[in-house]
């Protein structure tokens, strides 16, 4: 038998993380949902849990792993981790911020611009052959605008960083003001809306803001406010927004994260005021390499006994 630390996999990972994590450990691809006894054979002996940020590593899960010592996840995200039952066992989490930043707060500056100047339905216009029958309406102008960010982490900060480069006034809400930012504060996201043209939204995801981005919010954003997610789909309450959308109750959303992932609701896909992406927040493949050596080497320090690189707070 190899004396190679064994660790389980749960969630799809990219192949130059795979291939770095089989040459140093065994690796356990997902068995835990497709091979039952696989899994009852190897639970034992299993060390490490290596997720990504939608991937849920439950209670039941964690309990089943009597040698678990640590948890991995790719991503700056982990609310589909039991944080606190592993805590219970002494097992640390660990995940990948910062490295990720810059592409997720690049997108959302991106998916802002696009639907207030309205580029995909551009792009269709002009392969359609609609240009031929006179021009295209006119759209909203970005520079000047006011944004509100739901959220003021490290992520939070890059996207309002970048926002100042198009002269745009920048307001915020989180769990509490931030003494490090020189921002407008609001006290809940309703308030927030109510004061801004776009509403982007980076708070992280989990029971504490499921539906926190509500009818009552997307009211308050009104008939010439855009919502761009760039967070989690739960973040937002999706059939309230789709109502929304519809009814002509905020004047458009540009979404990278749905609330049940790659299944996309037919009714968000046939508006044509909204911009839509397949969750590609941290979707460039110099960040992603970034993340799978933060992500493995978070198991190497672990391993040789130093101290993680960066364990999770909450």
């Amino acid at each position: 038998m190899s004396d190679k630390v064994e660790v389980l996999v749960v969630a799809p990972l990219m192949p130059f993380l795979m291939e770095a994590l089989r040459g140093q450990y065994t690796v356990h691809d997902r068995i835990h949902a497709g091979d039952p006894a696989a899994f009852a054979a190897a639970a034992p002996r299993i060390r490490a849990i290596v997720a990504n940020g939608e991937a849920k590593v439950p209670r039941a899960l964690i309990a089943q792993l009597p040698a678990l010592e640590m948890i991995s996840v790719f991503g700056v995200g982990y609310d589909g981790v039991d944080v606190s039952a592993a805590r219970e066992r002494g097992v640390p989490v660990t995940n990948t911020p910062e490295v990720l930043n810059d592409d997720v707060a690049d997108l959302a500056i991106g998916l802002l611009i696009s639907i207030a100047r309205r580029i995909p339905q551009a792009d269709r216009f002009v392969r359609g052959g609609e240009w031929l029958k006179g021009p295209i309406a006119l759209a909203r102008k970005v520079t000047g605008a006011r944004v509100g960010i739901v959220g003021m982490g490290r992520i939070g900060q890059a996207i309002a960083h970048r926002a100042l480069a198009f002269r745009m006034e920048v307001s915020y809400t989180a769990r509490s003001p931030r003494d490090n930012v020189p921002y407008t504060y609001y006290p809940d996201a309703a308030a927030l809306a109510e004061a801004v043209d776009f509403l982007v939204v980076i708070t992280p995801g989990g029971a504490a803001t499921r539906g926190l981005i509500d009818a009552s919010v997307l009211k308050a954003l009104g008939p010439q406010g855009y919502l761009v997610n760039v967070a989690r789909g739960t973040v937002v309450d999706q059939p309230a927004l789709i109502e929304a959308l519809q009814q002509g109750v905020i004047a458009g959303a540009a979404l990278d994260v749905f609330i049940d992932e790659p299944n996309v609701p037919i009714e968000l896909s046939r508006l044509d005021n909204v911009v839509l992406t397949p969750h590609v927040g941290s979707g460039t493949r110099q960040t992603r390499e970034a993340m799978a050596d933060l992500t493995f080497n978070n198991l190497r320090a672990h391993f040789a006994g130093e101290p993680l690189l960066t364990p999770v707070d909450a």
